[in-house]
């Protein structure tokens, strides 16, 4: 006789006759059990100094690993921790934040090292739209921040070669476009 694989709805089920010790004791457990598992409480009930931290190291190993110990970069990878995030915690402040750290961090490792992979570069434009899209969902108070870093990311950028500088302009064109809607 086949089992179905269980459910969300079976854990729920489940997880009805559980009082508030047995909850507390489970994510106690769920704690203790994984890396990840702290990462997503702390960043999902905002604790710490920084709650970005972990997904930035993530994001700093794949985008800039230690060419001296044959390590290699990995664009899925470094993308990994940015969609964790944003379906673990969903802020949109944060998620800026990742996105704009990747764009630096792609930028730096390709400048220091010599990066020649148009899968690589299409990803990085792709970011910088994706991050620029964000920021602008924010309050037009928290922008400032985000933009100005931005654009200094733009400025390195144009450097690299590959149609980057011109997929950074596009990208800016696009979202002008949209506010103008």
């Amino acid at each position: 006789m086949a089992t179905s694989r269980p459910t969300w709805r079976d854990v729920k089920a489940t997880l009805k006759d559980f009082d508030r010790a047995d909850l507390l004791g489970l994510i106690e457990d769920l704690y203790a059990a994984r890396k990840d598992n702290q990462a997503f409480l702390h960043a999902r009930f905002g604790l710490g100094s920084d709650a970005l931290k972990p997904y930035k190291a993530i994001i700093d190993r794949w985008l800039w690993p230690d060419v001296f110990s044959n390590q290699t970069y990995s664009v899925a990878n470094a993308k990994k921790p940015i969609a964790d995030y944003q379906k673990d915690v969903g802020d949109p402040e944060g998620l800026a934040e990742l996105m704009i750290f990747y764009c630096r961090h792609a930028i730096g490792f390709s400048t220091e090292v010599g990066v020649a992979d148009k899968a690589y570069f299409d990803a990085l434009i792709k970011m910088f739209e994706q991050a620029l899209t964000t920021v602008m969902t924010l309050p037009e108070a928290k922008r400032e921040h985000f933009l100005a870093e931005m654009a200094d990311i733009r400025a390195t950028g144009r450097n690299l070669g590959w149609g980057v500088g011109s997929g950074f302009n596009d990208a800016l064109a696009l979202i002008g476009q949209k506010l103008g809607d």
